[in-house]
């Protein structure tokens, strides 16, 4: 094992804390590298002599998959890259058309390279784990939107409020389709106002005067750095759970679906997930209403991330959570009014009608073809509704005796993603960031095992017969 990692824990004083099976008081865990940590046998299996180079031709599969994507994706004439102005043109006599199963082929490859990484990560050193998480998210920062239009939706919106004068909350993109983001917005969203909280909308308003190359290209930097601070993020939040984080920063850093279909996508998600994380670390530091704080906004970018409050105050249940609360929604209401007026909440009434619509990479629609049935019905919604609330209900009690919260909030985030009948391969990584420092392993096989399905889903039309 690296010095980075022979690590010793002696006691530092600490708030309470909840475990997984009841609550922490008291003490936990700091680091000193004056000696080497004891080692079981799989410890010493994983680390072995083969380890790691293993690890490193993991490594460099995993990078060399993201660059075949990239390079090819850059030609831009492909139906896995949408219509999109040629930002990496500087790439495309690099690659060729990239087609379908060479994409498949190159995300189930780099899936697997990334698993054997998981396997024998210890034997890494941590300064190339690092480089190896910021060199993918550079490779694909570098190349064009891959996968989704949503980012034309982000512009669209700033460019509405800024540029025409129009509420991105009671308009749609199409109000201004003289404008030069219009064609490239997705058809579905065109009439749509926005889905997406009154933070992230009013954060979008600097990128509008600045062009729609130039837009597109700030909101790639945001993305990325985004991704990266959850990183981080995690990182020093297992280190003050006590743990080695070499293991969640590379479980989270390296996972196939946020460096392709997250980053690579420009999602919003990503700077949700940093507002989520950083509330969690900041509460972990004893931080309470900073923490609070930081999780409303988050759900101000993103609603889904107010999952995460009740959990936390409920298992704290101290004073300066609710005020960083109250203060934190107070603040956000009072700058969304002044900026949009009263229809600052109306992307709620925009998400229950997207919630309407049912993907086919959605596991409720799966389920529904296993039993031979044409897709899901209204009254299969509700009875995911129901199910949803129960599952919530329980975790909430759980938690009121002493369950871990954040693995409560990651439990609850993956039962949002399994029942969700407009699944997109962005929601499977809500979970992980929580999961990955959880005190309940299970929520990281489970984030796992869904994140896998999801793939095999995606994947699944390479094994079928002609």
């Amino acid at each position: 094992m690296s010095q980075s990692r022979n690590l010793n824990v002696a006691p530092a004083t600490a708030p309470s804390q909840s475990g997984g099976s009841g609550a922490i008081t008291g003490e936990l865990p700091a680091y000193r590298r004056s000696e080497r940590a004891p080692e079981s046998r799989r410890d010493r299996w994983l680390t072995g002599s083969a380890a790691l180079p293993l690890g490193l031709a993991f490594l460099v599969g995993m990078v060399g998959c993201t660059t075949l994507i990239v390079l090819d994706a850059s030609v831009l004439r492909s139906g896995i890259v949408p219509h999109q102005p040629s930002i990496a043109g500087y790439l495309q006599a690099l690659g060729s058309r990239l087609d379908f199963k060479t994409f498949l082929i190159a995300l189930l490859a780099m899936t697997a390279c990334y698993a054997g990484v998981v396997v024998v990560g210890r034997a890494l050193p941590l300064r190339v784990v690092v480089g190896a998480i910021v060199l993918l998210h550079l490779i694909v920062l570098a190349g064009p939107i891959l996968l989704s239009q949503d980012v034309f939706s982000y512009i669209a919106y700033a460019r509405l409020g800024v540029e025409h004068g129009l509420n991105p909350f009671t308009h749609g993109p199409a109000a201004a389709a003289h404008d030069s983001v219009f064609p490239y917005v997705g058809i579905v969203w065109r009439h749509t106002p926005a889905a997406y909280g009154p933070l992230w909308t009013l954060a979008s308003y600097p990128v509008a005067p600045l062009g729609l190359e130039a837009s597109l290209w700030v909101m790639k930097v945001v993305a990325g750095a985004a991704s990266l601070g959850t990183v981080w993020l995690v990182w020093r939040s297992a280190r003050r759970l006590g743990r080695d984080p070499l293991l969640p920063t590379l479980l989270l850093g390296l996972n196939p679906l946020l460096i392709i279909y997250d980053v690579g996508g420009v999602h919003n998600d990503l700077v949700m997930g940093f507002f989520m994380m950083l509330g969690v670390w900041l509460t972990l530091e004893a931080r309470d209403g900073l923490g609070a704080a930081a999780v409303i906004a988050g759900a101000a970018v993103k609603a889904t991330c107010a999952v995460v409050l009740p959990f936390m105050l409920l298992s704290r249940r101290r004073l300066s959570l609710i005020s960083g609360t109250v203060i934190a929604l107070a603040a956000i209401a009072v700058v969304s009014v002044a900026v949009f007026g009263t229809h600052a909440l109306d992307f709620v009434s925009v998400l229950r009608r997207q919630q309407s619509f049912v993907s086919t990479d959605s596991f409720p629609n799966e389920v529904a073809h296993l039993f031979g049935r044409a897709g899901v019905f209204p009254v299969d919604r509700a009875l995911l509704r129901v199910a949803l609330g129960l599952v919530a209900a329980y975790l909430l009690f759980r938690v009121w005796r002493g369950y871990d919260w954040i693995s409560a909030s990651g439990w609850t985030l993956l039962a949002i993603a399994v029942t969700t009948t407009w699944l997109l391969a962005w929601y499977v990584i809500w979970t992980l960031p929580l999961a990955v420092i959880a005190r309940d392993r299970r929520l990281l096989w489970a984030t796992l095992a869904v994140g896998a399905l999801f793939i095999a889903h995606q994947t699944s039309p390479l094994f079928s017969p002609l």
